[in-house]
């Protein structure tokens, strides 16, 4: 029986599976993102985003316990300076884990582990929302709050469009008199 048993061993000795988790963190942290089994994705997850975590603070002593899993100067640097400024105001969740099915070869179900901040496609139009808002935690407002500002914020935003419209058009005017005048 495994009660208790949380650590998803990988069918693999425990030196194996360190080694197989630092490499395939410091690709994640090299690459951003990386297709893997599913399994190992999941694995990959609860071994990176403490690590990410400890960069957020960069301090010597905490370089030295990031590089004591990764063993690799290169990642360590990536690692402290461009993912850590990226997820700087993020409180957890660097990761994002999608299906993609099953391998051809094996059947083994796949998986696409990313950085969150990194991915384009999804964070569109959220970063600009985030700064604007402010620091927001779970219990900082119920949905009145939220209802009241995204109604004056979108009223505020269709005046400043509408005001400059009117502007755009008079440089234009401006321009093809200049050329006729000419």
């Amino acid at each position: 029986m495994r009660h208790g048993d949380k650590i998803n061993n990988l069918s693999r000795t425990a030196s194996h599976r360190a080694a197989l988790l630092k490499n395939l963190a410091s690709q994640l942290i090299m690459h951003k993102r990386i297709v893997t089994t599913l399994a190992k994705a999941k694995a990959l997850r609860t071994y990176v985003e403490p690590l990410i975590t400890k960069a957020k603070e960069n301090t010597t002593h905490q370089r030295r316990v990031v590089f004591s899993y990764l063993q690799d100067k290169d990642v360590v640097v990536e690692l402290f300076g461009n993912v850590a400024t990226k997820v700087a105001g993020r409180p957890g969740g660097y990761t994002r884990v999608i299906k993609l099915g099953a391998r051809v070869g094996d059947n083994a179900e796949t998986a696409m582990i990313e950085l969150v901040d990194f991915n384009e496609i999804y964070g569109k139009g959220k970063g600009e929302a985030k700064e604007a808002a402010g620091k927001k935690t779970r219990r900082s407002g119920g949905s009145r709050k939220k209802a009241a500002g995204s109604t004056t914020e979108g009223a505020e935003a269709a005046e400043v469009v509408a005001e400059a419209a009117p502007a755009e058009e008079t440089k234009k005017s401006t321009k093809k008199e200049k050329k006729a005048a000419e």
